[in-house]
């Protein structure tokens, strides 16, 4: 990191834009009742030896709200695919039509909606404990600029940029706060 404080703001605040979008893309594959692309998007199918996420290798689509519809750029991954979207622990039985597959989605249990539950509370806690990092690593920069030698940053300067670094987290605190619960009420009501 630098010893400028509003570069090590910025860097602050790019961390913590990157652990909400990496919340927001883990939430997205979480089922909530009702049928989604991203639900299945990032599946990873051994295709030719490499995982590779199932978006690149078809074209996903919701023809009603309980079913998914992926069809495959090449024929030859249906059975990669089929398999992949069954061992990915989400409970789905994907059927093969031709050169397309079809997941039906059942009913979530309550159960089954308890789990998924949990498992966006625990998304939401580890984007708070990487925004906490942001803000811990910041503030030991602007400790380590208020004893640079050559420049240092005076006392209120570093009070000041703290402050700041605390503001951003309460800021992105409350928006994966605000992102779990809307996926929480996606579970509850799907």
């Amino acid at each position: 990191m630098a010893s400028d404080p509003d570069e090590i703001q910025l860097e602050a605040e790019e961390a913590m834009e990157k652990a909400e979008t990496h919340l927001k893309n883990e939430l997205r594959g979480v089922r909530a009742g009702r049928a989604t692309p991203g639900l299945v998007e990032h599946v990873k199918v051994d295709y030719f030896g490499a995982p590779t996420e199932l978006r690149q290798l078809a074209m996903v689509s919701v023809p009603e709200s309980s079913q998914i519809l992926i069809k495959p750029f090449d024929p030859s991954s249906v059975d990669p695919i089929q398999k992949a979207v069954q061992q990915a622990g989400m409970g789905l039985n994907p059927q093969v039509e031709g050169k397309q597959i079809r997941v039906t989605l059942p009913a979530l249990s309550r159960e089954r909606r308890q789990q998924l539950v949990n498992t966006v509370k625990q998304n939401g806690e580890q984007a708070k404990i990487a925004l906490r990092n942001a803000r811990r690593d910041a503030n030991k920069e602007l400790d380590k600029a208020k004893k640079d030698k050559d420049a240092p940053l005076s006392e209120d300067d570093a009070e000041s940029a703290k402050e700041h670094v605390q503001q951003l987290l309460k800021k992105y605190e409350a928006r994966v706060d605000e992102a779990v619960q809307h996926k929480i009420q996606e579970i509850e009501e799907g």
